[in-house]
């Protein structure tokens, strides 16, 4: 990293930068990649409820967007695998952008198909239908994440992925309030459902997603990408069989191994601590087994080791060579503690409005509307503040952020229900998310290789989400045993640490935004 360092651009040109027709690109794919998830979480929990789902039976509809968490596992698969066809015409990331975001439309279309209410049949085709729109997301943001990083240098990684995040979070008022809208417009509501409401709330939706199929057939293919690796059909077809193979062998030890560890949760008394340490006991039992298969697999030949290697290993082994074992290891870590403050906050903030008799509609009005708008506006701040100042100022100001307003929230839990303190929370907390997810994706798009684009990100990005996510599963647990005064307290403490961690990389790592570079 001895590059020389780059004059602080003037707010004008900072401002001048957003008329880049590359940074413009991602306000639209971003909007296409905020459609799904919403359809799949929320309006998908109302639609369900309101057709008279059992509730257990709706929380298991949240298993739809494991694909988020783990699509590192298939990332290396869109880097190598050319699409028949379609990769001619289009080239690499714009045929497999096209394909997944047909797969989504497809998917909301298979959705709206379907009465939940009619027989389990359907609920379970709902099922499949949810998990397809899912995978095709997370296969969406894969494409995307590396479209961003190939198309456009450095410098303009944090207008971009504020841009995007801009995109993202108005799709998410469209899929969110707007299906709603939408939903009750044509006369279904809790007590009354209308299943043809629903119906025709999801065909529109499908048809949004048209802005991101549009947007892929005028943007233009990326000029910087991994040279391309010629192997036969039948290779990229065993190649997609060790895949499928070592994903069922995660899939079923994962639940197999659910009864076992519920036993030895009870055997042992289980405390939030112990459970934690259990559960990530049984998913490192499941990824072991995973690799197990597919290292069996490789070694009876079922797919040449070369391609295996090049796929799966090469990735990794260029990040630790690039930046040696121990700091390798430090930045995995500062990854996947970053945002890990409010993102356990987050896991408990609805629960917490409730807790504290808001009522639906002020809880709407104050988190999906004017939190969302705040949010966009985070995000453009982070992502001028990280290209006028660099994006370790940017990380570090976001970690300070992202720590410190969670104490508005201890406010909240004392005061009880208080509508000022509400909105000043709401608006603090997710001006500080925007900011600092401009910042980290900026960081992480840095430190990406553009020989191993999709592979690489889609591990920061999975890394950054999965021990956050998993230690937000126990937050119902520790509010029970300390209540929300303290958990709050909680959230901030354990962000401090990731204060520090910034500010080690910042001194030792010289990882300035002049100096974070992509080697081809």
């Amino acid at each position: 990293m001895t590059e020389a360092t780059h004059p602080t651009l003037s707010w004008r040109e900072t401002l001048r930068n957003f008329s880049d027709v590359r940074v413009l690109t991602m306000l639209f794919l971003g909007f296409s990649a905020g459609i799904p998830i919403l359809l799949i979480f929320s309006s998908l929990s109302l639609w369900l409820g309101e057709a008279g789902v059992e509730r257990k039976a709706v929380t298991f509809f949240s298993w739809a967007a494991l694909g988020y968490s783990f699509k590192f596992v298939w990332a290396p698969l869109i880097d190598k695998l050319p699409l028949p066809v379609l990769s001619k015409v289009l080239g690499k990331r714009r045929a497999w952008l096209l394909l997944s975001q047909c797969m989504i439309i497809l998917a909301i279309l298979a959705m709206g198909s379907i009465d939940p209410a009619l027989s389990k049949n359907n609920l379970t085709l709902m099922a499949l239908a949810a998990v397809l729109l899912g995978f095709s997301s997370a296969t969406q943001d894969i494409v995307i994440d590396a479209y961003r990083i190939e198309s456009a240098e450095t410098r303009l990684q944090a207008l971009m992925s504020s841009t995007y995040i801009v995109g993202y979070r108005l799709a998410m008022i469209v899929a969110g309030a707007g299906a709603l809208y939408l939903a009750a417009h044509f006369g279904s509501e809790k007590g009354h459902y209308v299943y043809l409401a629903w119906r025709w709330t999801y065909f529109i939706m499908a048809a949004i997603m048209l802005i991101g199929v549009i947007t892929t057939f005028v943007i233009p293919e990326p000029q910087h990408q991994a040279s391309k690796l010629h192997y036969s059909p039948r290779d990229y077809l065993r190649l997609v069989l060790v895949f499928a193979f070592t994903v069922t062998a995660f899939v079923l030890t994962f639940f197999v191994t659910d009864g076992l560890f519920s036993h030895l949760k009870a055997l042992f008394a289980a405390g939030t601590f112990t459970g934690f340490l259990l559960e990530t006991l049984r998913f490192a039992l499941a990824v072991g087994m995973a690799f197990l298969v597919g290292y069996v697999l490789v070694l009876i030949g079922l797919v040449d080791r070369a391609i295996a290697i090049e796929t799966w290993i090469a990735p990794i082994a260029e990040f630790f060579k690039r930046y040696g074992v121990k700091t390798a290891a430090f930045l995995l870590i500062l990854i996947g503690f970053y945002r890990i403050s409010d993102i356990v906050l987050g896991a408990a903030s609805n629960v917490f409005y409730q807790d504290q008799n808001f009522t639906k509609e002020e809880i709407a009005t104050a988190v999906k509307t004017v939190g969302v708008l705040v949010s966009v506006i985070g995000g453009v701040l982070g992502g001028l503040f990280a290209t006028r100042f660099g994006v370790m100022k940017s990380l570090l100001w976001g970690a300070i952020l992202a720590a410190l307003t969670n104490l508005v929230f201890v406010a909240l839990a004392l005061v009880g229900h208080n509508l000022l303190v509400f909105y000043f929370a709401v608006i603090s907390d997710n001006l500080a998310a925007g900011f600092a997810s401009a910042a980290f994706v900026a960081f992480l798009s840095a430190l990406t290789s553009v020989s191993f684009t999709a592979v690489q990100y889609a591990i920061f990005s999975s890394l950054m989400s999965l021990l956050p996510k998993v230690l937000g599963g126990y937050s119902g647990t520790m509010v029970d045993a300390i209540g929300y005064p303290s958990f709050f307290t909680l959230t901030t403490l354990i962000g401090l640490p990731v204060i520090g961690l910034v500010l080690i990389a910042t001194r030792f790592l010289e990882l300035d935004q002049s100096k974070l570079t992509k080697p081809a």
